[in-house]
């Protein structure tokens, strides 16, 4: 926000200046038939002048200085006074519908399809003609997400934005770099802020994660130049990594890039909240496949170690409601074999919920049980006939396959309270991803090795 105003105040000419006390935080007393007022004059402003571009910073820098409260009103006002007039509409269908040769309802079609377009949306196309324009909408939107789903009008009003920043930050928009140490200090500050899947350390840490036979790639947008959008974090291996402790071990020896057969994908983070649902993970990874095969010849794997962040939440909730039917009569006696409850989901739920971890037998006692409910959650478990894990549901929809799980993966705190410890490999085999994405999407269908679906069978 900062950075955002002081670029507008330093715009001769376009802004004028915001009288303070005028406008309370909160939109309180008779200030929002004011806002009201202000965002009408810069949505039907005639033409595009110097002026009206100083109604949109003036309004900006008022709603930057407003607080969580008074924002929410700004969203509110703006969504439901400046919507579609529905009178119109109703006029122009009738004229199509009435139309009587090709002419007159071409020129009813365009009238009914420029009414269906908002007032709103010309403030909102405003708002990015101003510097740092693009990063305030994607902010504005960030803060929209949080109450959105209160009122349908909100909806609405992200529905405008998300359609506005999916045109403006196509892929084919977007710049992809390789970050590395020598990048910008206040780049690599941002690596450590924005890392969304393993919380970087320290700078040490991130040395490491930028080391040789480490790489980092990110999208930018010409407009944020100094933001990046996504980034994704690889590892050049000679097998495929089972164990993200081991992978991002600082003491552990860099390896000759020659000898490198495998890219291990293993930290995917999107920087900006406000770029929900407009999906540049799937061009990222694809893009970055590319970029390696290209630059070093003997990548033959290209394969993930992901978190499984919804299983332990999806199991924990079965397990709280005492459903038995998940296990085996062996397993049922097995975990009651291993604590004092006499309630085999309850005992699980308690076990699951110490450092169970820690004790080797207890590990090895529960490791097929786990391992096939994992398996099981990944394979069979649908959401809208989607993977139920949203990180599998990314995979899977960009054509990767389940290649493996891996036993105690990562058994930092967040990855044993998402996962129980266990992470999972996503296979991109080049020759199988357009047959896998096609699968995915038509018919639901979720590509495993058999090694995966072996667990299964265990039940």
């Amino acid at each position: 926000m900062s950075e955002i105003l002081k670029t507008w105040e330093k715009i001769k000419g376009l802004t004028r200046r915001v009288v303070t006390g005028k406008i309370s935080p909160d939109l309180s007393g008779g200030d929002e038939e004011r806002i009201k007022k202000k965002i009408s004059k810069c949505i039907y402003a005639k033409g595009y002048s110097l002026y009206g571009r100083s109604r949109a910073v003036e309004l900006g820098k008022l709603y930057l200085n407003l607080s969580t409260k008074g924002r929410g009103k700004f969203m509110i006002i703006l969504a439901r006074e400046f919507d579609v007039d529905k009178q119109k509409i109703n006029e122009f269908i009738q004229k199509f519908q009435k139309s009587g040769d090709e002419n007159t309802r071409i020129k009813a079609e365009m009238e009914l399809s420029k009414a269906l377009i908002p007032p709103r949306v010309t403030l909102l196309k405003q708002f990015n003609s101003l510097p740092n324009g693009f990063k305030f909408l994607i902010d504005f939107r960030s803060e929209l997400l949080r109450i959105r789903n209160s009122d349908p009008f909100l909806e609405k009003l992200d529905e405008d934005l998300k359609s506005i920043l999916s045109s403006w930050f196509d892929v084919g928009l977007l710049d992809l770099e390789e970050i590395t140490w020598k990048s910008p200090a206040s780049l690599l500050e941002k690596l450590i802020q924005y890392e969304a899947v393993h919380e970087i350390q320290s700078w040490t840490d991130l040395k490491n994660r930028l080391d040789s036979d480490r790489m980092c790639f990110a999208f930018f947008h010409n407009k944020i130049p100094d933001e990046p959008l996504i980034f994704v974090e690889v590892a050049l291996v000679n097998e495929i990594s089972a164990n993200i402790q081991e992978l991002l071990d600082e003491e552990a020896a860099t390896i000759k890039l020659e000898k490198a057969n495998t890219a291990i994908f293993y930290s995917i983070s999107n920087t900006q909240i406000g770029l929900e649902g407009i999906n540049l993970g799937n061009f990222l990874i694809k893009r970055v496949v590319t970029e390696l095969s290209n630059k070093f010849e003997g990548l033959k794997h290209f394969v993930t170690l992901s978190p499984i962040p919804e299983f332990r939440k999806w199991l924990d909730q079965i397990l709280s409601e005492g459903d038995e039917s998940i296990f085996s009569p062996a397993e049922i006696k097995t975990i009651k074999g291993l604590t004092n409850n006499q309630d085999a989901p309850g005992g699980l739920l308690d076990l699951l919920n110490s450092n169970w971890h820690e004790n080797l037998e207890i590990s090895k006692t529960l490791k097929p049980i786990l391992m096939r409910l994992c398996a099981g959650y990944l394979v069979h478990e649908k959401k809208d006939k989607k993977a139920f894990d949203p990180v599998a549901n990314f995979h899977l929809a960009n054509g990767a396959h389940i290649e493996r799980l891996n036993w105690l993966g990562d058994i930092s705190g967040k990855g044993m309270k998402q996962s129980a410890g266990i992470m999972v490999n996503y296979h991109y085999k080049l020759s199988e991803i357009e047959k896998n994405h096609e699968l995915y999407l038509t018919e639901s269908r979720i590509s495993a090795e058999p090694e995966v679906k072996k667990w299964i069978k265990k039940f």
